[in-house]
């Protein structure tokens, strides 16, 4: 199988435990885990059984260390993150909804070491050597000029050099803050329209577009959960249109009847045909997504999301558009079972739950 690289932040998270508030929790004690978009993906994928290297700039302290050896016991390539003096490890704090009260996240990221760094601090040659996929984020370039710039100078080195990129749009309406008198999504817009076009495969979910491109599917109401499925087949052609590079558009498709039961599907439409592959699939044939009923995790679902989509497009099985999304819908679902940001899902588990095997039942 391919490398799969993905260049980006990773960050501690604090989360309370179970559905404790954060009022009920500090002082007191508190789950620490990592987690980040791009981190996330190369998790994934590592336990999915492929091959993956993660790309990022930490300080050289022990907390940053601690990180690097747990991937690297997942079976992650670490060996091209650069330590650096300069900065600090990120934060985020994570609250569980549940029932009509949503999630809530609190950044502490400013200063961080991917924040700070240019372009020239990384040595993009040595470190997408033996690369043959590279993926990032629209959350890492939100952090400020020198993570936008050196993640557009990833992905320009990538696809100069026959890479294949697949970008993740992921606004974060709570980043985009380091340009002043800049609204953060015309912001957004313009930082991402530069690394969108570089694509082969753009990934987004029910939102993604509309707030970054201003690109809508009709008859939708985000808020209310209420998604008109086929519209996203047109949101994928204008983004099609607007990036020709892309050969795929591929979008969640997140239906929240609350913080503990969302709906879960998937589509991804081939930009060459002209063609939507939606999943999951009835036995009629017709769309009928996941219900995701008492969620445990539901952070790191749009990542696991992006590395079943890479991971199937790049292995012999699962390389066809409608079996890749198949792929990667059911690997996200299982995803929402499972704390922390990280899936620790293997194919097998996957590949039994695309065979219609969702009963839970105790495997001896």
């Amino acid at each position: 199988m391919s490398c799969v690289a993905a260049f980006g932040e990773v960050m501690l998270r604090l989360c309370p435990p179970g559905k404790k508030r954060f009022a009920q929790s500090f002082p007191g004690s508190i789950e620490a885990t990592f987690g980040g978009g791009e981190a996330n993906v190369c998790a994934s994928i590592a336990m999915l059984g492929g091959c993956s290297r993660y790309l990022t700039a930490l300080p050289d302290n022990p907390v940053a260390r601690a990180f690097a050896a747990q991937l690297r016991g997942m079976g992650c390539d670490v060996s091209k993150i650069h330590f650096d003096k300069l900065g600090r490890m990120g934060v985020y704090y994570a609250e569980h909804g549940s029932n009509m009260r949503g999630s809530n996240v609190v950044y502490d990221r400013d200063g961080s070491t991917i924040s700070l760094l240019p372009p020239e601090a990384y040595d993009f040659a040595a470190m997408l050597d033996g690369v043959t996929h590279l993926h990032v984020t629209g959350i890492t370039p939100a952090l400020s000029s020198n993570a936008y710039l050196s993640t557009l100078a990833a992905v320009k080195f990538a696809s100069e050099n026959g890479i294949t990129v697949s970008v993740d749009l992921n606004y974060r309406k709570k980043l985009w803050n380091w340009e002043a008198g800049t609204a953060k999504n015309i912001l957004a817009g313009r930082c991402m329209a530069e690394i969108v076009r570089f694509a082969d495969i753009i990934i987004g979910n029910e939102e993604d577009a509309a707030d970054v491109f201003g690109i809508h599917a009709a008859n939708t109401a985000i808020d209310a959960g209420i998604l008109n499925i086929a519209g996203y087949k047109e949101v994928a052609a204008a983004l099609s249109q607007r990036f020709p590079k892309a050969k795929f558009v591929a979008v969640t498709l997140r239906e929240s009847i609350s913080a503990d039961h969302n709906n879960w599907g998937g589509m991804l439409y081939d930009c060459t045909a002209r063609t939507a592959d939606f999943a999951p699939l009835n036995a009629d044939g017709d769309y009928a997504p996941y219900q995701i009923k008492d969620i445990v995790d539901r952070f790191g679902g749009g990542d696991s999301f992006c590395a079943g989509l890479i991971y199937a497009l790049n292995s012999e099985k699962y390389s066809a558009p409608a079996d890749a999304i198949r792929f990667a819908v059911a690997s996200s679902a299982l995803k929402h079972t499972i704390s922390g940001d990280y899936n620790y899902t293997t194919a097998s588990e996957v590949e039994t739950l695309m065979k219609g095997s969702a009963s839970g039942r105790v495997q001896r």
